[in-house]
This record gives structure tokens, sequence and C-alpha cells, in this order.
């Protein structure tokens, strides 16, 4: 399928299998009826679906633990705000400092709810766009894929990114030797607010080093996933999921990363 050696086992010292799922089994927040996620995937203990907030999360922690104090987050397309509903949800002492909300549409009463404090609506691909603050890390999940021209946004996202900060996102992937093709095919059928952009590991270290960043974390997160199998009950099973993404980041999925702003 056109994998390379160097789309394999990625990269620093973070250890996926060390990463604590333990907590995703009955965690109320995800299971609420306000969650934004299937009704068959609330009704396993381990719903592949959710790791694409769960990367987000154990990255977010790591960058807490590296900073030593509250860190400031920008996160863009936040939807309705499940990626810091289960960032809250989840054990430990992770603490924020400012959290903004980065989206076209601002949904402000359910985002103040979720805990964001503070906004910015901006249709990300207009020239004028551009962080107003400071940060230590940004947050991109699954809304580089939406984008016409990703490579321009990430470019601004890192310039509003403090020396040695980081930017943590994700998105669908498939390997490099079928990304071309597939975009063109995506681009042509494409729905409003659809995907139009296809990304491989190549094109993910390539956005890097073309904003100055390098990465220092990549990984698939799944093998085969299934809404609501009864496989999604073992533990097990996710521990092999993501084995196998750590080893093929590049199989078609969904692929996770930071990318490190070297410090001053």
């Amino acid at each position: 399928m056109g994998f390379k050696s160097h789309d394999l086992f990625i990269l620093k010292p973070y250890s996926t299998s060390r990463w604590d799922i333990d907590f995703l089994a009955e965690n109320p927040v995800v299971r609420s009826m306000d969650f934004g996620m299937t009704k068959e995937s609330k009704c396993v203990r381990h719903p592949i679906r959710l790791l694409r907030y769960w990367f987000g999360q154990q990255l977010l922690c790591e960058e807490f633990v590296k900073a030593g104090r509250p860190i400031d987050v920008a996160e863009i397309g936040v939807h309705v705000g499940q990626m810091l509903e289960f960032v809250r949800s989840s054990p430990g002492g992770f603490q924020y400092n400012r959290w903004t909300a980065v989206d076209a549409i601002i949904r402000r009463e359910r985002l103040d709810q979720a805990g964001y404090s503070d906004f910015l609506e901006a249709n990300l691909e207009e020239p004028s766009f551009t962080l107003e603050h400071k940060y230590d890390t940004a947050v991109l999940l699954h809304v580089l894929e939406h984008l016409f021209n990703p490579e321009s946004v990430l470019k601004k996202v890192a310039e509003a990114i403090r020396p040695g900060g980081s930017l943590i996102g994700g998105f669908p992937v498939v390997p490099g030797i079928l990304a071309g093709i597939r975009e063109s095919q995506v681009r042509k059928t494409a729905k409003p607010m659809g995907h139009v952009s296809v990304f491989s590991p190549k094109r993910v270290r390539r956005m890097a080093a073309d904003a100055g960043l390098s990465v220092e974390f990549m990984s698939g997160a799944f093998l085969m996933r299934s809404k609501g199998s009864p496989l999604e009950n073992s533990a097990a099973w996710m521990r092999l999921n993501l084995l196998w993404g750590r080893l093929f980041p590049g199989w078609p999925g969904e692929i996770y990363w930071l990318m490190r702003k070297p410090a001053a």
C-alpha cells in the first residue's frame, strides 16, 4: 500500500502503551446525551472513536508536565467543545490558564459551559485570520482536512506559539502514494464544510518543516474501527489498535501528531 520505512514507528520517548485508557471504560461525561459521539460508541467500554480526543488529551498532559505550570491553549475548530469536555473529564492534574475557542461559528453558551475562557469567531481561510494572543500549545483536531490551504493556516497558528511550544493535531490519513489521487477525488465531490484536503505522514512532516516546526510525535490510531463492535469492550483490542497505529501511521484511518517550535 505504498508504505515506506520512514512511515514506521515514530519518534521520541512518548509511549502510547503506557498512556491511560482505563478511564474511557466508565467515563460518564462522554456517555452523556450531550457529548458528540454515536449511541453505538457510547455502549462499549473502549470506543476507538474516542481516540480522536484521547491522543490530544494525553499529549496536552505531557505539555503541562513539561511546562510545570498551567498552560495557555488555543483550540482551532471546537464545534461544541467536546475536546475540552473530554480533557476535564480525565483523571490527573492537568491545568490551563487560558483556553481559547476558535471557530467559524462560536456557540457561546455551550462553550461557556464546557469551560472555554475566551472566544474568537473567524474564517480560518480568510487572509486576515490571526490569533490575538501567544499560547503554549494549539490544538487542531479534525479541522485541517476541511481547508483548501491547511499549510497556510498551520503557519499562522505556529506564529502565535511561544518558543518551545507545540501544535497538537490529527485528521484522516492515507499512504503517501494515494494522497494526491484521493485529494483530487474528494475535491470534486466535497459538500459544504466537507473534507477537501488529504494527508499522509510525508505531508505532515512537510507541513511542519515549512512552518519551522519539527515533528516530535506521530502515530496512527487504529487497524480497524467498527462502531459499537463487541471488540471495543476489550482494552486489549484497543491496545492492539494503538500498537498498529504506532507502527504504521500511514495506514488508512487517522493520524495524530505533535509538532514542536524551536526554543528561543
